[in-house]
């Protein structure tokens, strides 16, 4: 038999052997039996991370070894009381427990883990509808214990699920309008998940004011008398109105004289502070009325109107009807239009657009002319440039104007001196891209920079330069703003001359400030 020589220590050789006190023994390591009754406690953690805590016990060992059962390496040994963890994915498995003795002898047990992963708990859905966009909705979840999102936002039978973390925010535009439920899972990173659903009604409803150019809007005109109403392409488009879509009223041959056409609004226009409404007409002829009714949508005997008669004849004018005498509680919701009201349709087509309610007084818009006699031309000056209403110091060439605006940059002033005035409503650049405004300098080869910027935040900006090339006179200068938006809310229009240089006391003048293309 093989004798191997140890030097032990007696503390030891008593714990495991139980033998002879002497520091030096011949040990029969041979005869010493594998490890027997072998275990692991299995503990889970309960955060569904899926971590497990091995602790083996069994007697005479020495060292363990885990396999994990789940593909991965084997752990190294480690001491007998010792712990090794591992992170599974759910499921079960079958892990072996290698137990070493002190003479090398392995005994080998299987041992069942079961990593079940826990639903998430504390689930909160927010479902919204998006501001400014009538069909679409936003979804944002929070839970505990969730690895992950996904919703299904119920348009479609076979929808494909969109993925979403803690934080993040999920819009979603609907082709249709319509009621869906919506479904939020929160998932564990198991099979374990919570469940949140939620209808949401989505409409597209028309509101004051209407431009008829949405792509999702149903402008579902209704007719009678012999009058047909579409969204047309505007038949005219310029500086008066640059709209893309407007309305087209055609009253056929022999229609009543009464023929006309009506929109229902999604809620009733509320007259509590603005008492008029005006739209913008184009007509073949000028001298026509125009008549504005007004009705309660459940009962068209409540109702009042108004009449305008126009004046241009193959051009866009605005045309402002008067309800300050109206009873906001009757719930005005239908707009009726008519067009040459009192005679029978000749087949001519008439135009309209830009319904909104309005005050009934002249607005600083553009084309920005300087010419109103009842406007004030409210200038903020910064940098050292002031700017006033003022006549025109040439009147020659291109403008003849009497009254333009003058710009003066004092002596000194900083480089990036200017000035800027505000509009009533923010500028559309659905069709025109351009800018044009006519400038007298005193000087050639200077920039003439224009700004637009949002009202509330005027980091929301874009900026044109242009430069001069004539001294002494007129000239028209074209600012291209292709790439800006409408959503952008450009509402102020700020102006610069001879910018990048420090003023020296010259005055530059401008008027007509215009879209163009």
């Amino acid at each position: 038999m093989k004798k191997l020589h140890f030097i032990i220590s007696l503390f030891v050789l008593t714990i495991l052997l139980g033998c002879s006190n002497d520091n030096n023994s011949d040990i029969d390591l041979d005869s010493v039996g594998a490890p027997s009754n072998i275990s692991a406690l299995t503990t889970v953690t309960q955060d569904n991370t899926g971590k497990v805590t091995f602790l083996p016990k069994g007697e005479g060992v020495t060292q363990y070894k885990i396999n994990y059962g789940d593909g991965s390496p084997e752990s190294a040994y480690f001491g007998s009381g010792g712990t090794v963890e591992h992170t599974y994915a759910e499921g079960v498995y079958h892990a072996k427990i290698k137990a070493m003795g002190i003479n090398g002898k392995i005994t080998e047990v299987d041992q069942e883990v079961t990593v079940s992963f826990l639903a998430p708990t504390n689930l909160q859905v927010t479902l919204a509808h998006v501001a400014g966009d009538n069909l679409s909705a936003s979804v944002t979840a929070k839970a505990s214990l969730e690895t992950f999102f996904q919703v299904y936002f119920g348009e479609t039978p076979d929808e494909v699920p969109v993925n979403f973390m803690e934080g993040a925010t999920i819009t979603h535009t609907y082709a249709n309008v319509g009621v869906y439920n919506v479904k939020v899972v929160a998932l564990s990173g198991g099979l374990a998940t919570t469940t949140y659903e939620e209808t949401i009604t989505i409409s597209n409803p028309i509101l004051l004011p209407v431009d008829f150019e949405s792509a999702t809007l149903n402008y579902a005109f209704n007719n009678f008398g012999g009058a047909n109403t579409v969204v047309a392409n505007n038949p005219s488009v310029n500086e008066d109105n640059p709209s893309a879509k407007v309305a087209k009223l055609s009253k056929s041959a022999g229609s009543e004289v009464w023929a006309g056409s009506f929109l229902e609004l999604g809620v009733p226009i509320d007259f509590s502070t603005l008492k008029k409404i005006k739209l913008k007409a184009w007509s073949p002829k000028a001298g026509i009325v125009v008549k504005m009714k007004l009705e309660n949508l459940t009962d068209s005997n409540i109702n009042t109107e108004v009449d305008v008669t126009n004046t241009v004849a193959n051009g866009w004018e605005e045309l402002t009807f008067d309800f300050s005498a109206v009873d906001n509680a009757k719930n005005y919701q239908r707009v009726v239009v008519f067009f040459d009201f009192g005679n029978n349709g000749t087949g001519v087509d008439y135009y309209f657009d830009d319904i909104e309610l309005t005050a009934g007084v002249e607005t600083v818009k553009l084309p920005l002319t300087f010419e109103s006699s009842v406007l004030t031309y409210s200038f903020t000056n910064f940098g050292g440039a002031n700017s006033v209403l003022a006549d025109n110091p040439d009147k020659t060439g291109i403008n003849t104007s009497a009254k333009v605006g003058a710009l003066t940059k004092g002596n000194g002033s900083e480089v990036w001196a200017g000035s800027f005035i505000e509009l009533a409503s923010p500028l559309s650049f659905s069709t025109f891209k351009k800018l044009k405004m006519k400038v007298w300098s005193p000087q050639a080869g200077i920039i003439v920079k224009m700004k637009f910027e949002n009202m509330s935040d005027n980091t929301i900006n874009k900026e044109v330069d242009a430069t001069t090339t004539v001294a002494n006179g007129w000239e028209e200068l074209t600012f291209d703003f292709t790439g800006a938006t409408t959503a952008n809310q450009f509402q102020r229009v700020v102006v610069f001359f001879d910018f990048g240089v420090n003023g020296t006391g010259k005055t530059y003048y401008f008027d007509d400030i215009k879209q163009s293309n």
